[in-house]
């Protein structure tokens, strides 16, 4: 695993997110990938249940929004990268990010955690029913 590589899977993910559907994530995720959307929420597992959790979380494939990222870390199979990301124009709502990845062999994110934060919201606050 390299930058290069963390780089344009970045752009992937950032792509896929923008793309109509989710047959994209085959390309970004493992088949029994997880995807913990913050430290201590509880982990979606697999494609299937990554898709409904995209689907219900973004407004659309043409919502509004402007992401910008850097990679902190590279060491192995992991990877951090830290993200600003600004929701509508004008703004509505921002989120600062990091991102913990884990890749498997083939260059697929096979463990994904975000640890987001935006005003006015405690870190350690999991969504209702979590």
């Amino acid at each position: 695993m390299d930058r290069k590589h963390v780089d344009d899977w970045l752009a992937a993910y950032e792509q896929a997110w923008r793309t109509p559907g989710t047959d994209t994530l085959v390309t970004i995720f493992t088949e029994d990938a997880s995807y913990q959307q913050g430290p201590y929420w509880t982990p979606v597992v697999g494609l299937p249940a990554i898709a409904r959790m995209w689907e219900e979380h973004r407004t659309g494939p043409d919502e509004v929004f402007q992401m910008t990222w850097e990679i902190v870390a590279v060491d192995g199979d992991t990877a951090v990268s830290r993200h600003e990301v600004r929701y509508g124009d004008p703004v509505e709502q921002e989120y600062r990010d990091l991102w913990v990845m884990r890749f498997a062999d083939d260059g697929r994110c096979r463990s994904f955690e975000e640890w987001p934060f935006w005003p006015g919201q405690q870190p350690a606050d999991p969504p209702q029913g979590s």
